[in-house]
């Protein structure tokens, strides 16, 4: 098993920065790609980010040129940097993690998930 904690959120002005942070732990060895999703109330789970151990990445372009996600395989632990935050980025960020160096975006293809960490971004 694999399990996934996630750190970093927090409430933030609109225009701030975040850092989100995801350490992994357990059967390691078997998590290749790794991403970052959100969910807004009513709103369905969305792919931000993801990030092969090879470094490939891809970004949803709601975030793409304001978010740089990347990661440290020595210390299993992946990283979204979030910049120009806006109040639609608002909602809970789950790290996700799956045994396949291909990036996906549906969520169903990642096996392993974290709790998720709330980002509000507001005034």
């Amino acid at each position: 098993q694999v399990q996934l904690v996630e750190s970093g959120g927090g409430l933030v002005q609109p225009g701030g920065s975040l850092r989100l942070s995801c350490a992994a732990s357990g059967s390691i060895f078997s998590i290749n790609a790794m991403g970052w999703y959100r969910q807004a109330p009513g709103k369905e789970r969305e792919l931000v980010a993801a990030i092969t151990s090879g470094g490939r990445t891809i970004y949803a372009d709601s975030v793409k040129g304001r978010s740089t996600i990347s990661r440290d395989n020595a210390k299993n632990t992946v990283y979204l940097q979030m910049n120009s935050l806006k109040p639609e980025d608002t909602a809970v960020y789950y790290c996700a993690a799956r045994p396949y160096a291909v990036i996906t975006i549906a969520p169903t293809a990642y096996d392993y998930w974290g709790q998720g960490t709330q980002v509000t971004v507001s005034s």
